[in-house]
């Protein structure tokens, strides 16, 4: 879908910020355990930068960074207040189905990643929806950690620097 074709409305700055604040527990569907993959980069940083309890969700792998990974989200000891997704699209309307019946609170789709049915089917459900966002990115940017993902590079100029 292109972006001109987008009519769903996502939550400005202010309501994702509210959504982070009141969060405490994060599922990441589709969690990978390669270094490489956007999935195990944001998990680095939720265990090592936030409070929040990250469980991981990925039906073929049995540990991820030390802890154990689940199969689904109906298997966690407990009820994920966000989840994160990192699923292809096809994948969006069954992970949504899993978090309403789990009792989510918000579904949040991964950069790049846009449903325009996930959303309105969601929100009729009662969940928050973020799309085309990354939780990481986010988190930091609230929280002054952007420097963290390389974006505080020190140079003030929008020309390169000169290398001698």
């Amino acid at each position: 879908m292109s972006i001109e074709e987008r009519t769903w409305q996502a939550p400005g700055a202010a309501e994702r910020l509210a959504i982070l604040r009141d969060t405490k527990v994060i599922a990441i569907v589709g969690a990978s355990n390669k270094p490489s993959r956007a999935s195990y980069f944001v998990a680095t940083y939720l265990l090592s930068s936030s409070k929040y309890k990250v469980y991981f969700i990925n039906p073929v792998l049995d540990e991820i960074l030390g802890q154990p990974v689940y199969k689904s989200l109906a298997d966690l000891p407990e009820t994920p207040d966000l989840v994160e997704v990192f699923r292809k699209y096809d994948d969006l309307p069954g992970v949504l189905d899993e978090a309403v019946a789990v009792g989510a609170k918000t579904l949040w789709l991964q950069l790049g990643s846009w449903h325009e049915e996930v959303a309105a089917r969601g929100e009729a459900a009662g969940l928050n929806v973020v799309m085309d966002r990354c939780v990481k990115i986010e988190h930091a940017r609230f929280h002054g950690g952007l420097r963290l993902a390389g974006f505080n590079t020190g140079v003030i100029s929008s020309k390169r620097q000169i290398l001698a």
